[in-house]
């Protein structure tokens, strides 16, 4: 199984409020936010580990270069700006197909048991797909998800419904099936990770929600305190 990260965003926010590191750079009680991500990856039994990060930030692209030299696996960089984390997703997908792959963005932030839980959760099932969702609700524009009973995916929305207990959690476990949706969308001419998302649900691919108790995303320099809270598991 591949696991992939975006990372291509520019932080623009962090930095206006003072944050000096380019986002993935940005460290969590000491360990930078992408080495993070692919420790757990690695421990997680990721085959490679894919990453997308912009072309405006060497700092980033020589950190990863040296990273990719000590990993335990294979470390493949796509180093591209691009318009949205949909089109970053794109870049990485010629690296991703014919076989099941889990993705997220560099700041979301997790505790490691449910994450691994999730992992194994998908690689025993026979979904399309397996979305890391939260009822926990922190965020300027959430995605909310609709689910029955058995936390089968009925669509994803811009406003809470009756039917909307989670938000998306921003990890997906996908499976190749799900390139194709997002090829289509492409040529759509379709934008943002969120309409990819219901574009899923419209071609028919089988989706779960996996609840987790909570995922945090680190975009305002606040932000950073609460995910080291939250790790060391302060409210």
């Amino acid at each position: 199984m591949k696991f992939a990260i975006i990372s291509a965003g520019e932080g623009s926010r962090l930095s206006q409020e003072g944050v000096c590191l380019p986002k993935p750079l940005v460290q969590l009680n000491g360990t930078a936010m992408i080495d993070r991500l692919i420790r757990i990856f690695t421990a997680n039994g990721a085959e490679e580990i894919v990453v997308i990060i912009n072309n405006e930030v060497p700092l980033t692209k020589a950190h990863l270069e040296e990273l990719a030299q000590a990993s335990e696996v294979p470390l493949r960089v796509i180093v591209k700006t691009t318009p949205s984390s949909m089109h970053s997703f794109y870049e990485l997908s010629p690296y991703l197909k014919g076989e099941r792959f889990c993705l997220t963005t560099v700041d979301t932030v997790f505790h490691e048991d449910e994450f691994a839980r999730f992992i194994e959760a998908f690689k025993v099932s026979d979904t399309d797909g397996m979305m890391a969702v939260t009822d926990y609700i922190d965020d300027e524009k959430p995605l909310y998800i609709g689910t029955d009973d058995n936390l089968n995916i009925t669509g994803f929305y811009d406003a809470a419904r009756t039917d909307t207990k989670y938000i998306s959690g921003g990890i997906y476990c996908l499976a190749p099936r799900a390139i194709d949706t997002l090829e289509s969308c492409i040529r759509q001419g379709i934008s943002r990770m969120r309409n990819f998302q219901r574009q899923l649900v419209s071609d028919g691919l089988q989706l779960k929600a996996y609840p987790f108790s909570k995922i945090l995303d680190v975009d305002h320099a606040d932000d950073i305190r609460k995910a080291e809270d939250f790790l060391n598991d302060k409210k």
